[in-house]
């Protein structure tokens, strides 16, 4: 067997712990590591999935020794804790973690990180497996797989394994994540490489899959056939806060539509892989991205909102946060209209939306049904049926609810509509996650499902060019042109109600079922 094979670990099954690694956070003093990243590697120890032969090393430019790198993990797990801290586990924990300072743009902290990692592996039997995880700016990417790379880290040999985890944004428009793929590409193979995107650690997205697979009585009406339309929604009641500076140069379209929102459009509407295998649910996963219908210009023009967010009772304009141009362009709020061109959603819209400074944070799937035929009911007190709707909710409150109709106790036939809802933490009792524990332990079992590949990130960005070049060239009219606190411009309302529909905002339609019901007019004020 020739030693310097690239190794192909065998897939563990879940639930044991992870295989015996030492995990590399480059970028450990950044705020994705004390917010993120620490608690979820503390949760997963809490869980005894880690293993016993687990290390952490972090990589940061700031001057630290082993021990403040520590006691700053320490502070910081205090504060961002999912969870009570058991003295126990962290101790176990803490004895593991070390630390290099050093630059991404230079030889000598790399030449550093390769001696420690041999000194941790005699110490903890890590068996050269090795994680690193590109916690740094994006422009940091390549180089820092680029210097691992020159160092010899990035081999695989005699058994064990090195991967390599990459944050979004993962490039700026289709041409720069070709470039950045070819780069990364130069130093591993593509089952080395796993693009994060911490959506896809949220149950409620896991739970999509077996939602729709374990349960005979969806996927049958899951077509055409019997559903409507699709809205996929992620608001944030916040704006850009200190970011002011990143968002200049990424906006909303880059930030959040190639990847978080593709990936919940791709999950909701794939095929049914013929097993859970990585490469094949990503395979189905891609059939649906390049199946989207390319938009031309004229599309760009009547199916894609752009929106920015002015004063309003929840904040200041974007154009007067910090680090951001008075007289910026730059787009808060994103709307699209999709189609997908396949046997099975062909005539089924998908309306996409995104937003800063929202009456609500909230990431929801919104799969409307048609209506059932009205003839039974023409000569009765009903006015109008209201369409079934499944709501699959992802955050903050993660769980499932279906809506239908059912009669109101009385004399006269009336009907109202009724929510049988489901919630994760009511049922299951499971402890508040970061959302990176079930990513990070995917990643050392040597599982990629959640991951993006190569060739799906591609195609999201070609999907949304012609958006970036007609919005690059055109001045965006009327900007701002939401208040903030407000479900942003007007255009994103036009663009369903040129179908005949409208937006599902949760808090609006609870209170008009609620005056279905009794009757109320008062239930709306």
């Amino acid at each position: 067997m020739d030693p310097h094979a690239p190794f192909v670990a065998p897939v563990k099954t879940a639930g044991e712990p992870g295989d015996p690694c030492v995990m590399v956070i480059f970028g450990a003093s950044g705020d994705l590591a004390k917010r993120k990243l620490i608690p979820a590697l503390y949760n997963l120890a809490k869980e005894n999935l880690l293993s016993r032969e687990f290390a952490l090393v972090g990589f940061a430019r700031p001057d630290l020794d082993m021990e403040q790198y520590r006691a700053k993990c320490a502070d910081d797990l205090k504060q961002f804790a999912t969870t009570s801290i058991d003295p126990d586990i962290w101790h176990w924990f803490a004895r593991r973690m070390y630390y290099v300072s050093g630059d991404a743009g230079t030889d000598a902290g790399f030449q550093k990180l390769a001696h420690v990692l041999q000194e941790v592996e005699r110490e903890h039997g890590t068996r050269s497996n090795c994680l690193f995880y590109l916690a740094t700016v994006p422009a940091l990417f390549s180089q820092c797989v680029r210097q691992i790379g020159r160092v010899g880290l990035t081999e695989e040999a005699n058994g064990a394994w090195r991967r390599v985890i990459v944050e979004k944004p993962f490039g700026r428009d289709y041409e720069s994540a070709r470039s950045l793929n070819a780069e990364i590409l130069e130093f591993l193979r593509e089952p080395q490489i796993y693009r994060i995107d911490h959506y896809l650690g949220k149950e409620t997205v896991q739970n999509i899959l077996a939602f729709r697979f374990a349960n005979g009585i969806f996927d049958p009406i899951w077509n055409r056939n019997y559903i409507d339309h699709v809205q996929i929604t992620s608001a944030e009641t916040v704006g850009v806060e200190t970011r002011g500076g990143y968002y200049e140069t990424a906006g909303t379209l880059r930030d959040m539509v190639p990847n978080h929102l593709f990936q919940l459009l791709s999950l909701t509407a794939m095929e049914p892989p013929v097993s859970f295998d990585a490469d094949v649910v990503r395979d189905e996963q891609a059939k649906i991205l390049k199946a989207i219908q390319p938009f031309d210009d004229r599309d760009v023009l009547t199916r894609a909102v752009r929106g920015q967010y002015g004063v309003g009772h929840a904040g200041v304009a974007y154009r007067h946060e910090s680090k951001v141009s008075p007289t910026s362009r730059t787009e808060t709020y994103v709307a699209l209209k999709l189609s997908i061109d396949n046997w099975r959603w062909a005539d089924v819209p998908f309306y996409l939306r995104t937003g800063k400074r929202m009456p609500t944070r909230v990431t929801e799937i919104v799969v409307q049904f048609k209506r059932a035929p009205f003839v039974l009911f023409r000569r009765t007190a009903v006015e109008r049926l209201e369409p079934n709707r499944l709501v699959l909710h992802l955050q903050p409150d993660e769980g499932i609810s279906l809506s239908f109709g059912a009669k109101v106790p009385g004399p006269v036939l009336r009907l109202g509509a009724v929510d049988m809802s489901f919630n994760y933490a009511d049922y299951f009792n499971v402890a508040p996650q970061t959302g990176y524990e079930r990513l990070l332990y995917d990643c050392m079992l040597g599982d990629a499902t959640l991951f993006q590949r190569a060739d799906m990130l591609e195609t999201a960005w070609k999907v949304v060019a012609p958006i970036q070049n007609v919005w690059g060239a055109l001045d965006p009219r009327e900007f701002p042109n939401y208040p903030a606190g407000t479900w942003g411009p007007e255009a994103a309302a036009d663009l369903l109600a040129r179908d005949g529909r409208q937006w599902y905002d949760g808090d609006t339609s609870t209170l008009r079922r609620k005056q279905s019901i009794t009757g109320d007019p008062l239930a709306t004020a």
